[in-house]
């Protein structure tokens, strides 16, 4: 590894993104350090650069981090079943692996490190620094979890890996969704389609995607795409309506909301599902 930098970008202030050079950190027998091709832009990124989540430290940003194994301990080695040079992605939250939580599958609440540890939003006066996929290097704690990633999947495509992985959890997994399922998903962004995606692939009878807008039509378009057997434009149309009919009345097995700070969205599912839907 000849590099002894990582390029880094600090956010320092709101709207105030620093280009800084890091130290690379000495590799133990239980970490492990991640050349990064690629790291996505999440919603909360911009909330975190506009300020509407202001942390209170300078950090680096980027949660949805693809790569490769630049270096790594045995230990590393062996708990996360990768090996220097092997390509992956990085899950957001770190996991102790061993907390009634952890084995739950509900990483986010670690007893260890829960979300303050969460990659992308780490002090960069913690040590080594290097907390964020926006670098050339993205440090990876011994309790990190990362994912195997095909070789010849394009970087620009692989990091779409966190919001599809979402689609598939909040679409399927976690509702339990079925085959002959009605499905409502409500939001059409890249969480929105990919839950439509999910849905579809699970074996959903009928999925619905609204939007709301003009701005939302080129996404809804790509909703027919990803699976929607209907689209619907909410401030043109009632989508409780619209489903009724198309569903005969019994409306939505499942409803699915990823608006985005839209209370109204939230109302609407609660008029979209059957009774003892999800």
């Amino acid at each position: 590894m000849p590099d002894r930098m990582a390029q880094a970008l600090v956010l320092e202030a709101p709207r105030t993104l620093v280009a800084r050079e890091l130290a690379l950190p000495e590799i133990g027998h239980d970490d492990g350090l991640l050349r990064v091709e690629a790291c996505g832009l999440c919603g909360t990124d911009h909330e975190l650069f506009t300020g509407v989540i202001a942390p209170g430290f300078r950090f680096v940003p980027g949660h949805e981090a693809v790569g490769t194994i630049a270096a790594i301990g045995e230990g590393a080695a062996k708990r996360w079943g990768v090996r220097k040079g092997d390509r992956v992605a990085v899950e957001v939250f770190l996991s102790c692996r061993a907390c009634p939580a952890c084995q739950r599958g509900e990483y986010r609440r670690c007893d260890r490190h829960g979300l303050a540890d969460m990659y992308g939003m780490i002090s960069v006066e913690r040590s080594p620094g290097l907390w964020g996929g926006y670098a050339t290097y993205q440090y990876l704690h011994a309790d990190s979890m990362v994912l195997p990633v095909p070789p010849g999947l394009p970087p620009e495509l692989a990091v779409a890996f966190n919001p599809l992985g979402a689609g598939i959890r909040w679409g399927v997994t976690v509702p339990g969704t079925r085959a002959g399922d009605v499905v409502a998903v409500l939001g059409c962004g890249i969480r929105g389609l990919s839950t439509a995606a999910a849905a579809k692939e699970a074996g959903a009878s009928f999925v619905v995607v609204t939007g709301a807008g003009e701005h939302d039509h080129p996404r809804l378009e790509q909703a027919r795409r990803f699976g929607a057997d209907l689209v619907v434009d909410v401030l043109a149309e009632d989508p409780v309506a619209r489903l009724r009919r198309e569903t005969s009345g019994a409306g939505a097995d499942v409803v699915v909301d990823v608006t985005a700070k839209a209370p109204t969205g939230f109302v609407q599912g609660l008029d979209l599902v059957r009774a003892g839907g999800t």
